[in-house]
């Protein structure tokens, strides 16, 4: 839950270069102790609003308050807020400890409790006894360690992450998740990191904004985002789902009935129902959408053939064409029952409609 005051609080961002808008009126609130997620394609806007966070930009029109305070127009250095570059950036010539260490000597701080503080960053990042070692003696997992060490020596109210995860391999990024999530709870630091990857967001943040064309669709909860997407845009982009298009038949208590191009008729929640005749698309999940020999729900099914099935992760996902034309991913769990069906196979693919979503945008 946010607090009646954020620890950051973005009002009414602009941001163009020449005639290319950037960012457009973005407003958005973050409570302290936060590991909140900026989520969107490649330039959605999502690295322009961190740098203007980090003071590495200036904003067009709009404000930036930190703990309250207007930081604006206040340069980088002054701000309490730190950034882990995607390159990580580390000094070559000098070693983990002296990278770390870097900061607080330009800040003049004493040399023994510089030392202290070190220690306390290489033990809280888990490289106590690489100290002495230099950049190119570290793999790629134990440079981000070091980067972040150097990111939160300073204690900063706020620390960014733009792409941090990006050069890392994908077993280590998935164990590198976990590291930042406690990494965060230790420090009681907020975090907010930049990403085109939804599963990166899902795991990390506890809350996260999905960005498209220099503004943000939706903030929420990953499981919020993921459950009750906003816009077509936010249901296509977090996640895998089907789409449905139509126009609305007619109201039922908590959703609409639509029918498709194809002559589907469909049910499915929608929070405000939209008058008679209005085009809307529907967006089901694959694990939502069950196979059976028979229809499994009262509405909203359909006959098929089972295209391609794969099997990942413990997961069956397959295609299906309907007879209507309409192609449809459905996914399960292997240790479920019904997962034998294979290519070819005939099927019936129905889904209830509390368990689909119309989309109005």
């Amino acid at each position: 839950m946010q607090t009646a005051k954020p620890l950051l609080r973005l009002e009414r961002l602009s941001k163009s270069y020449g005639g290319v808008v950037a960012l457009h009126d973005v407003s958005l609130d973050i409570p302290a102790n936060e590991f909140f997620a900026l989520l969107g394609p490649s330039g959605c806007g999502k690295s322009t609003l961190m740098r203007l966070v980090a003071g590495f930009e200036t904003p067009d029109s709009g404000r930036i308050q930190l703990d309250g305070v207007d930081i604006t127009h206040l340069p980088p250095h002054l701000r309490p807020v730190n950034m882990m570059f995607q390159s990580y950036a580390l000094f070559p010539h000098m070693s983990v400890a002296q990278n770390i260490a870097f900061g607080l000597e330009q800040e003049g701080r004493r040399r023994a409790d510089i030392a202290m503080r070190v220690a306390d960053m290489l033990r809280l990042v888990q490289m106590g006894d690489m100290g002495q070692r230099r950049p190119d003696q570290l793999s790629g997992g134990q440079k981000q360690r070091v980067a972040l060490a150097r990111a939160l020596v300073k204690n900063p109210r706020l620390l960014l992450l733009d792409e941090p995860l990006a050069a890392l391999d994908r077993k280590l990024r998935h164990e590198t998740q976990f590291e930042l999530m406690q990494l965060q709870r230790e420090t009681g630091t907020s975090f907010i990191v930049v990403t085109h990857d939804q599963d990166e967001a899902m795991v990390m943040a506890t809350r996260m904004a999905v960005m498209r064309a220099g503004a943000i669709d939706q903030v929420g909860a990953p499981r919020q985002v993921y459950e009750e997407p906003a816009t077509r845009h936010v249901a296509g982009f977090v996640g895998e789902t089907n789409f449905f298009e139509g126009r609305v038949l007619q109201f039922m208590p908590g959703g609409v009935s639509i029918q498709t191009r194809q002559g589907l008729e469909l049910e499915a929640a929608c929070r405000e129902p939209p008058p008679l005749g209005t085009r809307v698309t529907i967006s089901v999940r694959p694990e939502h959408v069950r196979l059976g020999s028979v229809g499994i729900f009262a509405t909203n099914g359909g006959a098929g053939e089972i295209v391609d099935h794969v099997f990942r992760e413990g997961f069956s996902t397959w295609r299906i064409r309907l007879e209507s034309g309409d192609m449809v991913l459905a996914r399960q769990p292997q240790t479920e029952a019904g997962t034998h069906w294979d290519r070819g196979a005939r099927v019936f693919v129905s889904f209830a409609p509390e368990s689909a979503r119309a989309l109005l945008r």
